[in-house]
């Protein structure tokens, strides 16, 4: 595992636009916050945060330079801009969104790079990338891959990344760990909420939370749902839990 902990369920805040949600959402013990520049609510957030009670340095923070802010300058520039809409010095994670439009590793991950010596960013991570893509990265990132960002849940489980953050001792992390709301219908994972008295979300999470270098952060506005998926941390589920869920023999991507 990297040397640095991730809490064990984070918050993805897409298409959250109430500061009092993100400042609900830490003041549950959400400590794990995951943005992104094309989200347009990096505002939002930061105002979320210094609504908190919490401390700024308890909560990571993580946000995403969209697809046409990859050149080097660009990178900077906007990188910039996100820490000023945050209102932070800093932030603990910073993400390439996906490896198009600008993307170039030559160009982009040095920038990366130099941010991250600036003091502007604790960490550099990718997002949507492939394995051949995350080697290339390795070879030219100066800095650890701390986190890798993608579409994980139990009805595309990505074996094959997951295999990789564990050789290369680095995060992934799952956006969409409830596919959608789909996973709240898939037998295998109601049959295990039933057995456990807990509702497919949290049997969804904890499926996630439990593996190895794995860290889900759904998304939600509502109080309930916020307190019941942190909740998904005290779930242990037991082997055959995780075989049955793992059993699922349908495999469907939600986003290109």
């Amino acid at each position: 595992m990297p040397t640095e902990t991730l809490p064990t369920v984070g918050l993805g805040t897409m298409e959250i636009d109430d500061a009092d949600r993100i400042a609900d959402a830490i003041a549950a013990g959400y400590r794990h916050l995951d943005t992104a520049q094309i989200y347009d609510n990096e505002a939002v957030v930061g105002r979320g945060i210094e609504r908190s009670a919490v401390d700024r340095e308890d909560v990571f923070l993580a946000t995403k330079v969209w697809a046409d802010s990859l050149g080097a300058d660009d990178v900077r520039e906007s990188t910039a801009e996100s820490l000023d809409r945050l209102g932070v010095d800093a932030v603990d994670l910073l993400y390439v969104h996906r490896p198009i439009e600008d993307y170039d590793p030559e160009e982009t991950l040095p920038a990366f790079d130099r941010l991250r010596d600036a003091g502007a960013v604790d960490h550099v991570g990718v997002s949507n990338f492939t394995a051949d893509q995350l080697d290339t990265v390795r070879e030219t990132l100066d800095a650890p891959l701390f986190a890798h960002q993608v579409e994980m849940h139990p009805l595309y489980q990505q074996e094959e990344l997951l295999a990789y953050a564990r050789r290369h001792d680095h995060y992934l992390v799952a956006y969409s760990p409830l596919a959608q709301g789909e996973a709240f219908d898939l037998p295998a994972v109601t049959a295990v909420a039933e057995k456990h008295d807990a509702t497919a979300a949290q049997v969804s999470l904890a499926w996630l939370a439990g593996k190895e270098n794995v860290v889900p952060i759904p998304r939600s506005a509502s109080p309930t749902h916020l307190r019941e998926n942190l909740a998904a941390r005290d779930l242990a589920l037991d082997d055959e839990d995780v075989a049955r869920i793992e059993a699922i023999d349908r495999e469907k991507k939600l986003f290109e």
